[in-house]
């Protein structure tokens, strides 16, 4: 249970540094890019091992290639390019709160490619975590900016990539397991947004940055990326899925919590009320999910 709690927490922390990052002349690519350099070794180290020790790991195929490339850029490059553009606009929480709701994205891209819709109670519940944040959108569009609008749009851009990601690369993780996936994913990632930055602007922007920006990235890196990825994976080996999932959902109030603590971001009654819907409607969803997933086995 700790370690659940660890990944989550750490992961809960990745706002919180890329909002103290941007406290430096920092772009959003320029710091993706920083994040993917510092981690790629680790995950590649860990890839390494992972294939030393497990001699009779499954074959890849082209098409396995195929789908890490694409889980590669949905998930590594894109959700995470436009989660670090929609941070420069918005508040962290606001930010955790709206990339809590991929459960409910993940749901409607699988009706939509299953040609149906979704049932009454699901809608239910997707309309109770969405009033959620549309009353936490309203408040912070009073106390933060005229640019919250943006930042909302391009945040809920990566909750689609993300949940994109998930859906290409669920069968990929149980037949391939989540390092090899992860660091493979991870290397695509790093390549795409070099690239970018490459078109962009000299790569030596990178090298440029002031040392305490170096210093965020490597806490990004290390403890909102790799470690929690880690944790996660063995609190799920060692007491399930469904036990990991409930005790993830601490992740927005300690998002806040940190934000409101080290960033200093508004949090009045209202922002207490839009957290408390959207927790509720993405519980209901994955919890009535997961029991019907049990009475099916």
């Amino acid at each position: 249970m700790g370690l659940a709690l660890l990944g989550a927490i750490f992961f809960s922390g990745k706002a919180i540094v890329v909002k103290l990052a941007y406290a430096y002349p920092v772009d959003a690519s320029t710091l993706l890019a920083m994040r993917m350099l510092l981690s790629l070794p680790l995950f590649l180290g860990a890839l390494i091992f992972t294939v030393l020790r497990e001699k009779n790991a499954a074959k890849m195929t082209a098409k396995d290639y195929g789908l890490i490339t694409l889980a590669g850029l949905l998930g590594y490059y894109l959700a995470s390019l436009f989660d670090f553009m929609g941070l420069q606009y918005i508040t962290a929480g606001l930010e955790r709160l709206i990339l809590f709701t991929y459960p409910s994205i993940v749901l409607l891209i699988a009706c939509i490619i299953k040609h149906q819709w979704p049932q009454p109670w699901q809608l239910v519940c997707m309309a109770l975590s969405y009033v959620g944040l549309a009353v936490v959108y309203g408040h912070e569009t009073v106390l933060v900016g005229d640019n919250t609008a943006l930042g909302v749009v391009l945040v809920f851009v990566s909750a689609i990539c993300y949940a994109s990601y998930l859906i290409v690369g669920e069968r990929l993780l149980k037949r391939l397991g989540t390092i090899r996936v992860t660091a493979m994913a991870t290397l695509v990632s790093a390549a795409a947004i070099l690239i970018q930055i490459n078109l962009q602007q000299p790569l030596s922007i990178i090298v440029e940055q002031p040392l305490p920006v170096w210093g965020w990235s490597l806490v990004n890196a290390v403890f909102c990326t790799f470690v929690p990825v880690f944790a996660v994976m063995t609190a799920i080996s060692l007491i399930g899925a469904p036990r990991v999932s409930q005790l993830g959902m601490i992740g927005p109030i300690a998002t806040i919590a940190l934000g409101t603590w080290i960033l200093e971001e508004p949090f009045t009654v209202w922002h207490a009320v839009g957290t408390a819907l959207v927790i509720a409607g993405v519980a209901l969803l994955s919890m009535k999910k997961e029991a019907k997933e049990g009475a099916m086995t």
